[in-house]
């Protein structure tokens, strides 16, 4: 009974914090879903800004313009991107942020751009902003997924605690003190009837008591008396069942 009581405790606690669980992440999940909206509408209108940019850049420096930005060249990418890990009530969600990785924080010089120069470097800048809208996108829709799977595990878990775990533990404790009641109740008109069979075996034993106390008064008494009548007649028969008639009875 107290290993089952434990248990449903336990299963009660366990529902309380998953409930929490799940209304934390569920509340983490609305705000990300917010940001997803807002960030796919950005991503869209700087990735057309990217598009007229680089078209402008094109019409601008015409055909060398790919000659010329790989001369400019010089070493790997410097807009990175990383990953790091978010806990949001035990759940860690994957994120990627963007950096510029050395040098790569200030914007490079195009040199030997005779001409479009200010708009290639538009055209750069309308292209960095876009990829890091699309990493914060990519972020934002990872922790999207990774929510929306924890939340459903943690509902299936809440509802298996509410509805599963604790109707079972509640009736088993329900039917056990039903098994205690009644064993006591057993128990108690058990004792009731030995305490009866007792009360009337002692009456007996006072009765007879009394009896044999009184039997016991009786013969002090005839004792104290000298003989008793029974043993005055016997004597004074003559042996064949008559009385003497010598004798004169004081007694009739």
């Amino acid at each position: 009974m107290g290993m089952i009581k434990a248990r449903l405790a336990a299963a009660t606690r366990g529902h309380a914090l998953l409930k929490k669980k799940s209304d934390a992440l569920t509340v983490q999940f609305r705000a990300i879903l917010k940001r997803i909206v807002a960030a796919k509408e950005a991503v869209g209108d700087s990735m057309r800004g990217a598009s007229l940019s680089l078209a402008e850049a094109l019409y601008v420096a015409g055909g060398p313009l790919r000659h010329v930005i790989q001369q400019s060249v010089t070493g790997p990418a410097r807009l990175r991107v990383r990953a790091h890990h978010d806990n949001i009530a035990g759940v860690r969600l994957p994120c990627f942020e963007h950096f510029m990785d050395g040098a790569g924080a200030r914007a490079p010089l195009l040199a030997g751009l005779a001409g479009g120069g200010q708009q290639v470097s538009a055209c750069r800048a309308a292209h960095v902003r876009a990829i890091e809208l699309l990493v914060e996108l990519a972020s934002l829709q990872t922790s999207f997924l990774t929510l929306d799977e924890a939340i459903k595990t943690t509902n299936r878990r809440v509802n298996a605690l509410e509805h599963v775990v604790k109707p079972q533990l509640e009736n088993t404790v329900t039917y056990i003190r039903g098994e205690l009641d009644e064993q006591e109740r057993e128990e108690f008109f058990r004792l009731k009837k030995i305490q009866a069979v007792k009360q009337r075996e002692l009456e007996r034993q006072m009765e007879s008591a009394k009896l044999y106390a009184g039997e016991k008064v009786a013969g002090e008494v005839a004792l104290k008396r000298g003989v008793s009548l029974g043993t005055a007649a016997t004597m004074l028969d003559n042996g064949d069942g008559q009385r003497d008639e010598d004798i004169i009875f004081g007694y009739t």
